[in-house]
């Protein structure tokens, strides 16, 4: 199996360009008629339904695996997508995309810290230096030398968005394996969809949406198309893959691999909107690759150890 460790590299990084989208298509709608939160209801309450027939069929015969499972499910469809879209998209409200970017990824460093505080896996000198390397370049990429002064009630959300995003790494790198991660992606944004209407429906969450044509890309079209986009390429595409590739990666590298969201939603702006990358942003990329190779090349070196530190199975009797 060792293309696995590359195929789930691949569905990291695809499920990080998708997600890079969800800002350039969230923002005409959310400067617009409508609430973060109803924009996080439509991208994955739609995407829960585009998903649910491919989850059915997956199921079909595999029923006492939903149920087994039921649990972890609702609390990623708690975490991983309704906290960290919601708190993401208010902190977009009081915060530059760039700073909410910048705290929603300090959860990576609480993905690092659950493992080993929980799980014992006390990170190793590569992924301690790779951390270090993948946060400074995450500065640079931001560029945060003009942020001023930062609204409290922004940081507030955006640390939100951080517990969430290391929710989502940790449950989606521990997962039942016989679960397939089309249900798992279908039903956990079923969930968090379920709990955002419920919420706005008792009046804790503002729920507010137009019909409005909206500007984008600078042109003026229907709200439509940032909705299908946020639904289809920035839940749909960016849910399964990231649920896939955390599973063949785990939690810690996959978690750092996502950090290249944030490369690839400068590019994505360069492209939508004619936002050139500074010389500083690219080399806060190249750290950023930097420091997931460092972690890549971590986990690499502990294969062997773990290998080398468990037991060979029993040998079947055969007529050789």
């Amino acid at each position: 199996m060792r293309e696995r460790p590359g195929v789930g590299l691949g569905l990291a990084l695809l499920s990080a360009l998708t997600f890079a989208t969800s800002g350039t298509f969230a923002r005409p709608l959310i400067t617009g008629e409508w609430s973060a939160e109803a924009v996080v209801l439509a991208r994955v309450g739609i995407a829960a339904l585009v998903l649910a027939v491919p989850a059915l069929l997956a199921l079909r015969g595999r029923w006492p695996v939903l149920r087994r499972n039921g649990v972890t499910i609702v609390v990623f469809g708690l975490l991983g997508v309704a906290l960290a879209q919601a708190c993401f998209f208010n902190a977009v409200r009081y915060l530059p995309v760039g700073v909410a970017l910048l705290l929603e990824y300090l959860g990576i460093v609480l993905v690092v810290g659950w493992m080993w505080l929980v799980h014992g896996q006390r990170p190793r000198l590569l992924t301690v230096a790779g951390s270090v390397t993948a946060l400074c370049g995450l500065l640079f990429v931001l560029d945060l030398t003009g942020a001023g002064r930062l609204d409290p009630v922004g940081v507030l959300w955006g640390l939100g968005a951080g517990v969430g995003l290391a929710g989502y790494y940790v449950i989606a790198g521990r997962v039942d394996p016989a679960l397939p991660s089309v249900v798992m992606a279908s039903v956990g944004m079923a969930v968090g969809a379920l709990v955002l209407l419920l919420l706005g429906l008792v009046g804790l969450l503002p729920l507010r949406a137009g019909a409005a044509d909206v500007t984008f890309a600078g042109h003026q079209m229907s709200w439509l198309v940032p909705i299908a986009g946020l639904s289809l390429v920035a839940a749909v595409v960016a849910y399964l893959t990231g649920v896939a590739g955390a599973r063949l990666l785990g939690a810690r590298l996959s978690s750092f691999v996502g950090l290249t969201e944030v490369m690839f939603a400068v590019l994505i702006a360069w492209l939508v909107l004619g936002e050139l990358p500074t010389t500083i942003q690219l080399f806060g990329g190249a750290l950023i690759i930097a420091g997931v190779a460092l972690v890549r090349l971590d986990e690499l070196r502990a294969a062997p150890e773990v290998d080398a530190a468990t037991p060979p199975e029993p040998a079947l009797a055969t007529d050789r």
